[in-house]
């Protein structure tokens, strides 16, 4: 009788139900012995509200996930994971760890762990948001220690149309807003809805500084947490969870 084969690794997200981009983005960078399953939480438009009422599902989805048996849980939201302020980002990692019975993170947390591996003090910032959550990410990244130099909005609240948006707007809107990085230790495109980690390679290339974004952070963190090794884009990847 044949042995069993060893349980492949897998990674459960966290996700917004109208989110079309964070799955995509970690399966094009990960192993193919990587498996990814997905749980959805409701929402349509990405406003203070309807993101706060989100929050709402995310132990219910993470606990669905443990069923799954991955080996950890990543919540991908950027401003869902940081709407009420400092220390939420962590707590939201406890109650879902908790609900899954495997580490988690979140969007939120993962970008501040990732500007900290890059030794990174002064930042751009670059959103598809509305001005209100522009400055709750402001108000967030600054308490967290980072300066924000500027930060730059698309406007956006229909998250079908943050999806729609693609990795050559990520470069237009990064470019257009970033007109001198000499000041700069790293540029952040948030939103893990907004198809960015195609563009960080050439970003990188023409700014001549580390580019981060939503994805991108959650994907090296859940990775360095799960002990999955992975090669993606950009500095990031290049430093150790």
């Amino acid at each position: 009788m044949s042995e069993p084969s060893e349980r492949p690794q897998g990674l459960g997200l966290v996700v917004p139900s109208s989110n079309t981009t964070a799955e995509p983005e970690f399966r094009a960078h990960l192993p193919e012995s990587v498996t990814v399953h997905g749980a959805r939480m409701a929402l349509e438009s990405v406003t203070v509200d309807e993101l706060d009422a989100m929050s709402d599902d995310a132990a219910r989805a993470a606990e669905l996930l443990g069923h799954a048996d991955v080996d950890a849980v990543a919540y991908a939201c950027t401003t869902g994971s940081l709407l009420h302020g400092p220390g939420f980002d962590a707590e939201l990692e406890e109650r879902l760890a908790k609900a899954a019975s495997v580490p988690a993170v979140a969007t939120a947390r993962s970008v501040v762990r990732a500007l900290e591996a890059l030794d990174a003090e002064r930042i751009a910032v670059v959103t598809p948001y509305t001005s209100d959550l522009d400055e709750k990410e402001r108000d967030f990244l600054e308490a967290a220690g980072f300066g924000v130099e500027s930060i730059d909005g698309r406007g956006l609240e229909a998250n079908t149309a943050i999806g729609a948006l693609t990795p050559d707007d990520v470069s237009r809107q990064v470019l257009e807003h970033v007109d001198d990085a000499a000041d700069l230790d790293a540029v952040f495109v948030s939103c893990t809805n907004y198809r960015s980690l195609a563009a960080v390679d050439d970003l990188e290339s023409k700014l001549g500084v580390p580019v981060i974004t939503s994805n991108g952070a959650t994907l090296w963190d859940v990775c360095g947490t799960a002990g999955i090794a992975i090669d993606g884009p950009g500095t990031l990847f290049d430093h150790d969870r």
